[in-house]
C-alpha cells in the first residue's frame, strides 16, 4: 500500500470517491457527494472544489465519511 498522498489531485481524488460508490449531487465552491449504503441509509460528504486537496483535509473527509485510511488508499492506486 502506497503512502497517504500529501496533496492529491482533485480529480484524483474524485475518481477514488467514485471507484468507493460515491457519486456527485452538487458542484460549487464545494463538492457535495453522497453514497447510497445497503442497509438503506446514505453517507454524505462534502469536499473543496480546490486543484488540490491538502492530507490533514483528506483525512479529516475520510474519517466524517466513514471511510478506512487503506480502503481509500486502494482506490485512489487505482484511479
Amino acid at each position: 500500500m502506497g503512502k497517504f498522498p500529501v496533496d492529491a489531485p482533485l480529480d484524483r481524488v474524485l475518481v477514488a470517491l467514485t471507484l468507493l460508490e460515491f457519486h456527485v449531487v452538487r458542484r460549487g465552491n464545494h463538492i457535495s457527494m453522497i453514497r447510497q449504503n445497503s442497509d438503506g441509509t446514505s453517507t454524505p460528504l462534502t469536499l473543496p472544489n480546490h486543484r488540490q486537496i491538502k492530507a490533514s483535509t483528506l483525512r479529516t473527509i475520510l474519517t466524517q465519511s466513514s471511510i478506512t485510511r487503506d480502503e481509500f488508499l486502494a482506490a485512489y492506486e487505482r484511479a
